[in-house]
């Protein structure tokens, strides 16, 4: 099981702007923010799994990982809809529309985007 994931980010402000309506989709908010940090757990509550958004803390400028994606689980459909729409509206690029993806499995609805610095990300609900 992850601990948190670090997202980097070249634009902190729009970085946080994004990724505080996509994952308040999933029910995350901001728990903490110092400088241009944020991080988001469920219900903003600092508990259990995590994930940071940030600029890299070398100084140095985010870069998107050759095959690195972070993917988020869905409780339905509509939430990866929700979630897939969210990006679109906050800067994100589409890779891949909410739709089945039968060759991953039979129940397998998910879509998949990049955030504003390039990261890719996929939004996945996976049950009968």
């Amino acid at each position: 099981m992850l601990g948190y994931v670090t997202i980097g980010a070249n634009d902190a402000e729009t970085a946080h702007r994004f990724y505080d309506a996509v994952l308040g989709t999933l029910g995350w908010k901001a728990h903490m923010t110092f400088g241009e940090w944020r991080g988001y757990s469920l219900d903003g509550k600092g508990e259990g799994q995590s994930v940071w958004v940030c600029k890299p803390f070398d100084g140095a400028p985010a870069t998107v990982g050759n095959g690195m994606m972070v993917a988020f689980t869905a409780r339905d459909h509509a939430q990866v809809d929700a979630f897939h729409a969210a990006a679109m509206a906050n800067g994100g690029a589409d890779e891949g529309e909410p739709g089945p993806r039968p060759d991953y499995g039979p129940h397998w609805y998910a879509a998949y985007l990049r955030d504003p610095t390039g990261n890719k990300l996929a939004i996945v609900f996976n049950q009968p």
